[in-house]
């Protein structure tokens, strides 16, 4: 666990980044990892804070990012999800689902800090939140952005390759300093602004790469210059992304 602002500790290791926001009258989270990784959370947030997890954001509904929502729930907190990312977890038959939802954006006011789940639209699945910490000058992104590796567009889930650096950009009009990605090192809001770039030039880089054939367009990515592979999860999902992208 690493401390990234005054009020702000990030979770990193297995499963998606968690963020860590102990206040006066309980502690709020973004996103819990897996269903294993649950208790070892449980114990990070005691060692900063006496009082109990009351709320849980979660960024979107994929298990390494929602996998806690069960044993938070049965602890007594409250999760909050995007309406799409619950439709997409009801869909799964997903464990853990949220009692309650938000269209645009949330708010949670607790022991005098605030926190802001916002829906910015389509990317990595199509209920992607963002969640921003107003004092803290912080932005958590979900799987919207991953400071390691290449991006994974959940087309099954409703995410968009043509869609996805507009969806960035708009995250980028909230005011902070600090970026919690979905996975890798905490980083600052100018390596966000590159992502969109990146995603730009991914995106011109796949038509060309589809041109050859949709099912095995991913082999034939250039991933030259943009520090990252494609990997084995790219190549599955290039194909939906070509058929997108001729539409």
């Amino acid at each position: 666990m690493e401390k990234i602002s005054a009020n702000l500790w990030v979770i990193v290791g297995n499963g998606g980044n968690v963020a860590v926001m102990p206040t006066s009258d309980g502690v709020i989270l973004v996103d819990d990892k897996f269903a294993q990784d649950a208790p070892e959370i449980v114990a990070k947030v005691k060692s900063i804070s006496d009082k109990p997890i009351r709320y849980v954001l979660n960024t979107h509904q994929h298990g390494d990012h929602t996998g806690g929502n069960e044993a938070m729930l049965a602890a007594g907190a409250e999760v909050i999800i995007s309406k799409q990312a619950r439709a997409n977890m009801v869909t799964g038959k997903q464990p853990g689902l949220p009692r309650l939802t938000f269209s645009d954006e949330q708010q949670v006011f607790l022991g005098g800090k605030e926190v802001l789940a916002k829906y910015v639209g389509r990317g990595h699945t199509n209920g992607d939140a963002v969640v921003y910490f107003p004092g803290e000058r912080v932005l958590h992104t979900g799987d919207l952005f991953v400071s390691q590796g290449a991006p994974f567009c959940d087309t099954a889930n409703g995410g968009s390759i043509k869609d996805w650096d507009a969806t960035v950009q708009k995250a980028l009009q909230l005011d902070f300093d600090t970026v919690i990605p979905g996975h890798g090192p905490v980083v600052k809001k100018a390596d966000l602004q590159k992502w969109v770039q990146t995603l730009a030039t991914i995106r011109t880089r796949l038509k060309t790469a589809c041109a050859g054939g949709a099912d095995d367009a991913g082999k034939r990515m250039d991933w030259s210059g943009l520090g990252m592979n494609g990997g084995a999860t790219f190549e599955r999902g290039a194909g939906a992304m070509c058929r997108e992208l001729a539409q």
